[in-house]
């Protein structure tokens, strides 16, 4: 920001307390000359068209209060796009940001009328509901030393709790990038030095984190457009496999209504059912979802796949099983 675009703005401010002003006060105020105060105020009058006079009773004041100095060209619906955006990330509990852009908002909102911007905050809060589904326990620290270390290129050392093991490790990890699931699935993507590999960690689930010294240079095969391409749901590992999924025609306009992924392709039946095919890496993730679908969904290849959701059915029928 410039010197003299802040000084207008202090000016502004000034102007719009309940203190009467007058040349000298400003003047006294910025600590600057009374004629450098002049030259501002007419700077405001004639590139700005400020509605600005000057009375015995009043000093400088605005006739006009919904004048607002230009200083950032935001529209009232850019700002109610940004509020909302807001209320987005605060559904999302954890969410490391919305301190931050609540107060941006904030300030933003000082140059638009004060009805205007509580007509926005109302509609925002009283018209629109975002429910954010399961809650998680970020820590805005290891968020933030993580944006640090992705963009720094250091190796970090962490404490990570495996949750499918129910156990606590300690690991070396170069981070590569951070991704965001769903709104409320937040992970980093890196080099695991323990697996030798690309692998996803849950940032909710480090429980401690340290920024090395030691830099690092990312591999020059990944990219994470790519990568995140391939994957279904957030399961990264293994090789890339067809797979070819039936539902029947009750479930199929569920299927239909979205895009799974960018590989996918769907093939029509007469009788109204559709079969989604896809090459996805890992299985496991695409098992729980084929399964969210109960009897509406029939994996037909890969036979690995077919095998696992055979096995987990089965033991749900154990479960379920009369005495």
């Amino acid at each position: 920001m410039s010197r003299r675009l802040e000084r207008l703005l202090q000016i502004d401010a000034l102007i719009r307390s309940n203190q009467r002003h007058t040349a000298d006060s400003l003047a006294r105020e910025l600590e600057i000359s009374e004629r450098t105060v002049r030259n501002d105020l007419n700077f405001l009058r004639d590139r700005y068209h400020a509605p600005l006079e000057f009375t015995r009773q009043k000093g400088y004041h605005y006739t006009d209060l919904d004048w607002r100095l230009p200083t950032i060209s935001l529209s009232k619906g850019e700002l109610f796009a940004l509020t909302l955006g807001a209320r987005m990330l605060e559904a999302y509990a954890g969410s490391p940001y919305v301190s931050d852009l609540r107060s941006a908002i904030e300030r933003l909102s000082e140059r638009l009328p004060e009805q205007t911007w509580v007509d926005l905050q109302q509609l925002s809060e009283e018209r629109i509901v975002f429910r954010g589904g399961a809650e998680i326990d970020l820590n805005p620290g290891v968020w933030h030393a993580l944006e640090e270390a992705c963009q720094s290129l250091k190796t970090v050392q962490m404490t990570y709790y495996t949750a499918s093991r129910n156990a606590v490790s300690e690991r070396k990890l170069d981070p590569y990038v951070l991704h965001i699931y769903r709104g409320t699935n937040p992970y980093v993507i890196g080099y695991c030095h323990q697996r030798q590999e690309i692998r996803w960690f849950r940032v909710d689930r480090i429980k401690q984190l340290e920024i090395l010294d030691q830099t690092f240079v990312p591999d020059p095969t990944f990219d994470a457009r790519d990568h995140l391409e391939m994957i279904f749901q957030y399961e990264a590992g293994g090789m890339p496999v067809p797979v070819a999924i039936w539902f029947d025609a009750r479930t199929a306009p569920f299927i239909r209504e979205r895009r799974w992924h960018p590989t996918q392709e769907i093939q029509e039946h007469p009788d109204g059912s559709l079969t989604l095919c896809m090459v996805v890496r890992g299985l496991n993730d695409l098992k729980r979802w084929v399964l969210g679908y109960g009897k509406g969904a029939i994996v037909r290849e890969p036979p690995e796949l077919v095998q696992l959701v055979r096995d987990e059915v089965s033991g749900m029928s154990r479960n379920y099983q009369e005495d």
